[in-house]
């Protein structure tokens, strides 16, 4: 079985580094925040060239914690891309505000720039872009857009770690940054993890204050907020990962040029990378009007294979409850209906690739 990702490969390739710095933690005693954490903490931010990260539970608490830290709450509207994983529109639920979709574009899967002022309204506070699957959204237009309408910028750089947008980092453009380490991440722990970058003071010191209870000073709580501290262990992970990061993103884009070049042959859609941007991969993403037939083909030829996302947030449940329907946004449902990630790992071997490829050809040759 060729497996979508495999996280048992990547900790056998650097397992003593593992090993030894869990180990450390477990003889430290110091097993939520503490030195480790601080160190991962200050080691992100070198590399994101941020002032501040702060180190949380997971991704959606990073978003969460970011709406909260720049004062969004009932009665606010956020914008947010109709095609994303739904904690990108559940955190802004989670805090009392209302989700504003914006249509996607549909070569990038990010929110459509030309699209996005048209939805401003006066409850409008922060617009949050994705940068879905691991390439960059168009962030001037959108810090353009901010500086016009007063807006804050909340990236959602959960799938991007490592990407660039005309040579900046991805989540270190906006207001703030929003980072998951969630196992299968570029940059995975080996549990839920996330953090919240900035390089403003404010919003640092009140994200570290609403991560602990809302606490300044132990046990006098000056807000309600969160138990949402990232552990030692995870950190500790993570220092031992981060500096093989880029390594890993370039041998991601490595097996993603060879895709590339064989499935254009097919006649499908594959990931773009815009001149400005920087693709690192997280997920592989092709489009195919016979989907579910391709996929259950896979399948049964031992190639694993994900549908990332089957339903844009605004059909979900809870946003269908703001009125929003089927028909909205044309592109996010279309996407749905049509995007199909395959294995993509920097551990994958020439052979399993090949053998995707191979298996895709048989597919349309029997199909098309």
């Amino acid at each position: 079985m060729i497996n979508l990702v495999n996280l048992t490969e990547q900790y056998h390739s650097i397992q003593p580094e593992i090993d030894k710095a869990i180990s450390e933690v477990l003889e430290s005693g110091h097993f939520i925040l503490g030195p480790t954490v601080s160190e991962f903490e200050k080691a992100v931010a070198k590399y994101l060239g941020v002032e501040y990260a702060i180190g949380v539970a997971s991704g959606t608490d990073a978003i969460v914690l970011s709406l909260r830290a720049v004062g969004i709450g009932p009665g606010d509207e956020v914008i947010v891309p109709a095609y994303t994983f739904f904690a990108t529109a559940g955190a802004v639920l989670l805090v009392g505000a209302k989700p504003v979709f914006v249509d996607i574009n549909p070569a990038t899967y990010a929110i459509n720039t030309d699209l996005i002022e048209e939805k401003i309204s006066p409850k409008t506070r922060a617009i949050i872009p994705v940068h879905l699957y691991g390439h960059p959204a168009e962030m001037e237009e959108i810090l353009l857009i901010g500086q016009k309408h007063g807006l804050k910028i909340i990236e959602d750089n959960a799938q991007a770690f490592g990407s660039m947008y005309k040579g900046q980092k991805t989540g270190s453009i906006g207001d703030v940054g929003c980072l998951s380490f969630f196992p299968t991440k570029n940059l995975g722990a080996f549990g839920d993890a996330g953090m919240v970058v900035t390089n403003d003071p404010q919003i640092a010191d009140q994200v570290k204050r609403l991560r602990t209870h809302g606490w300044q000073k132990k046990y006098f709580s000056e807000e309600v907020g969160y138990n949402s501290r990232l552990d030692a262990i995870q950190a500790a992970i993570l220092n031992v990962k981060l500096p093989y990061v880029d390594e890993w993103n370039n041998k991601r884009r490595e097996i993603a040029e060879f895709y590339n070049q064989k499935i254009a042959l097919l006649g499908l859609q594959t990931p773009i990378e815009e001149s400005w941007g920087k693709h690192v991969y997280h997920l592989y993403i092709i489009r195919c009007q016979q989907r579910d037939k391709l996929q259950a083909y896979l399948k049964e030829n031992s190639i694993a294979s994900e549908v990332y996302y089957p339903l844009p947030p605004h059909l979900a449940a809870p946003c269908q409850k703001l009125g929003y329907k089927k028909g909205d946004y044309p592109e996010a449902e279309k996407a749905s209906q049509e995007t199909l990630a395959l294995p993509m790992y920097p551990e994958l071997l020439p052979d399993q690739y090949i053998q995707v490829i191979e298996s895709l050809q048989n597919f349309f040759s029997k199909y098309a």
